[in-house]
């Protein structure tokens, strides 16, 4: 929905933003991931070349319903935390985090520094955050486009079960339905932290593992995204966009194909670990 602006430009568009996903959009400028925000739902579609199909990643760039991201350059990031490492009070970790960023692979060493300093971590990644979230907005503002927020999903309360009778543990069977409803309560935020707090008990050797298994989830979600939204052409759903219903060979094709990334990548990630 188009609104006036009241300046006399052009009229901003509504759209529901998924913040988080946005982020992770303009943070990851890799060459081979393309990222597009749908216009009419919010969502961030992320296409990695040498797993979408390029027949189907023509047409995403090709449709007025998408909206492709511009990542923020490696050189813009590197400028934060240039601008960061005045901001940090310790001496000697301020003194070991310029010398970090001095060369080749400075994000890595930069990240590796601060991980064993968590409280400093924790400022950086909000002022990195503060820094994306600056960026978005422009870019928002720039295509007219304004953030709404988005529409809450109300799930109904499950229905309560009867009290267990006296049978055996075994024929009741394991209480998974009891466990999944706990894990789905606990926020991303949470699962963070608990992550970080994780991450700082392991030596490098062990981090290495983390994060190539974490690099396979990404690209993993990525092929997922990809498999859902043929889907969705195939069946229709996207009928008032330009994009025509894709052929059931090539919604197979692109189901084969997340599977050989996750085949793939997972096997990346055991042999990191040997």
């Amino acid at each position: 929905m188009a609104e006036d602006n009241g300046t006399g430009g052009p009229a901003l568009r509504s759209v529901p933003v998924d913040w988080e996903a946005l982020e992770d959009a303009f943070e990851n400028n890799a060459p081979e991931v393309h990222s597009y925000l749908h216009l009419q739902t919010g969502e961030v579609l992320r296409i990695v070349d040498g797993v979408a199909d390029p027949q189907m990643h023509a047409r995403i760039a090709a449709d007025a319903t998408y909206l492709r991201i511009d990542p923020v350059s490696s050189r813009e990031q590197y400028r934060w935390m240039e601008r960061y490492i005045p901001m940090v009070e310790d001496v000697e970790l301020r003194a070991k985090l310029a010398v970090s960023i001095d060369g080749k692979g400075a994000f890595r060493r930069f990240k590796d520094v601060l991980m064993s300093y968590g409280t400093e971590r924790e400022r950086w990644f909000a002022f990195r955050s503060e820094r994306l979230r600056i960026f978005m907005e422009a870019w928002l503002n720039a295509h007219a486009l304004r953030a709404v927020p988005r529409p809450t999903i109300v799930q109904e309360a499950p229905a309560e079960e009867a009290p267990p009778s006296s049978l055996d543990a075994k024929e009741l069977g394991p209480p998974s339905s009891e466990s999944r409803e706990g894990r789905k309560g606990r926020s991303a935020e949470t699962l963070r932290k608990s992550l970080r707090e994780l991450a700082e008990s392991l030596g490098p050797r062990d981090l290495e593992n983390v994060t190539a298994f974490a690099e396979f989830l990404k690209a993993r979600r990525a092929a997922r995204s990809f498999a859902h939204h043929a889907e969705m052409h195939e069946a229709g759903a996207l009928a008032d966009t330009p994009i025509r219903a894709a052929h059931p060979t090539r919604v197979r094709r692109a189901r084969w194909l997340q599977r050989v990334s996750e085949r793939s990548s997972l096997a990346l990630v055991w042999e990191s670990g040997a």
